[in-house]
């Protein structure tokens, strides 16, 4: 009643784990692995290289990124983010101590970063030496009783057990199956697929990491403010700001000549989305390295960059630059010029300031002046008391220009840096008409008279300027590969299936042959059912099945008292599905039995279980 194990078989648990093992991932430790410091080490770098701790990582990764998202870059725009803290006085401090201005060269952002580098890399590097070794085993051999495996079929034939193996096999091999042929049984495996689609997936987002990291190393990026007309040549004293990383300078800068011809905008004007913009387009000329004659023309859209040896030339805003002269109080020029105005809301309400250093002397001393104002693409009629200038429309439908007037010093020539944008007037007096602030709304031609015998400024017209972004960051390649490849990896790793099919003939002591098949699937799915299907009737050609011996159930079995069935109507139950000599099929017919367990049976319970009465699970089984 029992099997009997020489020294040189594997133990029949395991046999059954073997089988049953449909993945090659590590098996996770619930505690740690020793005792001591090592113990503890060795336990944290297992649960360091764990999926499950990858994916938390991962997930931190993504979140962490979202302040980057939100809250403007140094990296990305350094004017943006000193505006940024102009408007949030009060959190800009705890920002800056959190690094939140530089998000992704933070010190907590780069910690998991790290680790998450060396998750996958503890992960990756042992499951793949396991995968190449499961590649050049053999499949795993039949388990002892087939019965228990989800999805089974058995007949009975007239042909030699042999020839059916041999035809098993050569079945198994044409659908592509590993087939080994061994042991009286054919055991095939299929699906790999499956877990190389995991190790892609798991070494693409290495190399999506790596190219990030090699990104933020070896880049840098410089922004550069173009009025219509202007160019500038790729170097660190004509670029308005860089910023440079460990392997990247303001020596390493592209050499390349950009120069902005012209800008188009256009919006919508009527429905419900009135003032969205339609298109942003810069229309540019620019050659590579120091060659003039090798002059180009381009285009540069939003998200529609413009590639000059290895930089990209991104836009990332435009605006309006009114052209203003100013003349002293001898009506000598003074000032002129298109000075760009910076949008503070969607029609374009424009904010700047004009600058005077020369202006001259005034009353025998030297002065200086200074200009504050708002430029309005679309002004209304009247400005409200309460909002003050305000466009209507970012298109330039009716455009006027307001103005204050300042005197005094500017502080240009104390050698501290100032921001152009902004207007100290610390040192300065504002001018004052008929016991009133003085100020001025112009019209494109219009001249305004200052009070004082200050001279006049005149609003000549208007410019569109733009806003570029240069940026050289070589590792976008290869994190733009590793994206792909991973989202192929997870393809095949999500629909390939892994599974094994099991064909054991094996003769009968009253003649005939036994014939069964059996399939075990990673996961639930019809398609191992049907593939055992396909293959139980191909089968038939070599192994006809043959009707059920007369003589009842006690046929097929070698003398000798088998269990008897249970009474109990749950025993009749798994017996009539299990061993009930209904579950072999007549000719023709066979028949898969689907399991409720997908993942095999335990194998000490099936161990200790008695073996099937009406199929033998083995040729050299005594029961």
């Amino acid at each position: 009643m029992s099997k009997t194990t020489t020294e040189t078989e594997p133990p029949p648990q395991a046999v059954e784990e073997a089988a049953e093992r449909l993945t090659t991932a590590p098996v996770e430790s619930d505690g740690p692995g020793g005792i001591g410091a090592f113990g503890w080490l060795r336990w944290m770098w297992r649960q360091l290289t764990s999926m499950r701790v990858a994916l938390i990582l991962l997930f931190l990764l993504s979140l962490a990124a979202i302040p980057g998202s939100l809250i403007p870059q140094n990296g990305q725009n350094a004017f943006k983010v000193e505006t940024w803290k102009a408007q949030h006085t009060t959190v800009a401090p705890i920002y800056q101590k959190l690094q939140l201005f530089d998000v992704y060269s933070s010190v907590w952002f780069s910690a998991i970063y790290i680790l998450l580098f060396v998750s996958l890399a503890g992960c990756i590097v042992p499951r793949t030496w396991q995968f190449v070794g499961v590649l050049r085993a053999q499949p795993p051999a039949a388990p002892r009783n087939l019965t228990r495996m989800p999805v089974y079929a058995a007949w009975r034939t007239e042909a030699d057990a042999a020839a059916v193996n041999a035809a098993a096999h050569r079945l198994l091999r044409r659908r592509r199956f590993r087939a080994d042929l061994a042991g009286g049984s054919v055991a095939a495996e299929k699906g790999y697929l499956r877990e190389v689609g995991n190790l892609v997936f798991h070494l693409s987002l290495f190399a999506l990491l790596g190219g990030f990291a090699w990104a933020s190393l070896a880049s840098g990026t410089g922004g550069k403010l173009m009025v219509a007309g202007e160019g500038y040549s790729n170097t660190i004293t004509q670029l308005d700001d860089f910023t440079g990383s460990r392997f990247y300078g303001s020596q390493d800068l592209d050499p390349f000549y950009l120069k902005l011809d012209d800008f188009t905008s256009r919006f919508q004007t009527n429905g419900d989305q009135i003032g969205a913009a339609r298109q942003f387009t810069a229309n540019v000329q620019y050659y590579a390295g120091s060659d003039a004659s090798k002059l180009k023309r381009g285009e540069i859209e939003v998200n529609h960059p413009l590639e000059i040896g290895g930089s990209k030339v991104y836009l990332i805003g435009h605006g309006y630059a009114p052209v203003i002269t100013v003349r002293n109080a001898a009506g000598t020029v003074v000032y002129t010029g298109a000075t760009p105005f910076l949008p503070q809301d969607p029609n374009l309400t424009s904010t700047g300031v004009i600058k005077v250093s020369d202006y001259g002397d005034k009353d025998g001393k030297k002065t200086q002046m200074g200009f504050s104002g708002f430029f309005l693409p679309t002004a209304p009629v009247a400005f409200d008391a309460n909002t003050g200038p305000r466009s209507l429309f970012p298109g330039d439908a009716d455009p006027a220009l307001v103005l204050n007037a300042f005197a005094g010093d500017l502080g240009t020539d104390s050698g501290l840096p100032q921001n152009v944008y902004q207007l100290n007037t610390k040192n300065l007096t504002q001018l004052q008409q008929d016991g009133k602030i003085a100020k001025v709304r112009l019209k494109p031609g219009q001249a305004w008279a200052l009070p004082d015998g200050y001279g006049s400024v005149t609003f000549e017209g208007y410019k569109q300027w733009a806003s570029f972004n240069i940026s050289h960051r070589p590792g976008n390649a290869i994190a733009l590969a590793g994206g792909v490849l991973a989202i192929l990896g997870l393809i095949g790793s999500l629909f390939v299936q892994r599974r094994r099919i099991w064909v054991r003939a094996v003769a009968l002591p009253d003649g005939g042959t036994l014939v069964e098949l059996a399939g075990l699937g990673r996961s639930e799915s019809a398609k191992i059912a049907e593939e055992l299907a396909e293959l139980a009737v191909d089968l038939q050609d070599d192994a006809p099945a043959t009707d059920e011996p007369e003589s009842g159930p006690e046929s097929g079995r070698e003398s000798g008292p088998g269990p008897e069935p249970d009474s109990d109507a749950d025993s009749d139950a798994d017996s009539d599905a299990e061993s009930a000599p209904e579950s072999v099929p007549g000719p023709g017919a066979p028949a898969g039995r689907p399991h409720d367990e997908t993942d095999g049976a335990d194998p000490a319970d099936e161990a200790s279980a008695p073996a099937d009465p009406a199929v033998p699970a083995d040729q050299n089984s005594k029961e």
